[in-house]
């Protein structure tokens, strides 16, 4: 049977970004709104997000030729698209690696009418929402006009079969958003919703921390990808960056 899997995937959250900082002031603050212009998918990276970025991709650069990312797979946000351009800076990619592919199933979680809410926020401007999340758990709650984690899941079930349909033995690097990360190690190993949950409880994925595949061969060809790190931080500390792992301006999706 032919192997469908790349033979290595790393799933990169992109860098701190100036609605991180944004939310963790509003939340410092107990206020009910996010403070930020720009539109969610244009937010940008921080200083110190550019920082984490540079850290990661000089990290892939100190792999030898054959073992960085051959294939760049990116979301279509600002904040995405600049850590992927900025670990190509570095020189974290394989020797003529193609352009970034951006990829709208790799998107940020929607959250519709609670967009930009802090937790405060939701339960004082809608309180039948933070009801219903409370009975529902967020892995099936969807706000109005916007996804649940399972609406993210079955988006990016479709961009899994696109990485093995295009990608199958290749060194593929996806960058991506916090909810993402976690939605696919639900797919990649087959959680349950309880298991997912359970990871997400013990704490956010770090920005620009690297989640690591290695494709493990089995008796009928197909084999597996295998989980050899997550939430992986030596990249960022080693560079000399600061380790950050605040929310998206988007908040209400935690």
């Amino acid at each position: 049977m032919h192997q469908r899997w790349p033979s290595r995937l790393w799933i990169v959250r992109h860098g701190e970004s100036a609605g991180n900082v944004a939310a963790e002031a509003a939340h410092g603050a107990s206020l009910a709104r996010i403070d930020i212009a720009e539109r969610d998918v244009d937010v940008p990276l921080s200083a110190r997000g550019t920082h984490q970025a540079d850290s990661v991709g000089r990290w892939f650069a100190d792999q030898p030729e054959g073992a960085r990312p051959e294939i760049v797979l990116a979301s279509p946000y600002l904040r995405a698209r600049q850590t992927a351009d900025r670990i190509r800076a570095a020189g974290g990619l394989s020797p003529g690696a193609p352009a970034s592919h951006i990829d709208e199933r790799l998107r940020e979680r929607e959250l519709g009418i609670l967009d930009r809410l802090t937790r405060t926020g939701v339960e004082q401007l809608h309180p039948e929402q933070a009801a219903m999340r409370r009975r529902l758990g967020k892995f099936y709650h969807r706000p109005p006009s916007g996804e649940s984690w399972c609406d993210v899941i079955l988006r990016l079930r479709s961009a899994l079969d696109t990485v093995s349909l295009h990608y199958a033995e290749r060194r593929v690097l996806i960058v991506a958003h916090q909810v993402v990360v976690l939605c696919l190690r639900y797919l990649i190993e087959d959680m349950t919703e309880a298991q997912i949950l359970g990871i997400d409880a013990e704490g956010d994925v770090a920005n620009c921390s690297v989640t690591e595949y290695a494709f493990r061969p089995s008796g009928d060809g197909a084999g597996h990808l295998a989980l050899d790190r997550y939430n992986f931080v030596a990249p960022i500390t080693e560079g000399g960056a600061t380790v950050t792992s605040e929310p998206d301006a988007n908040v209400a999706a935690r």
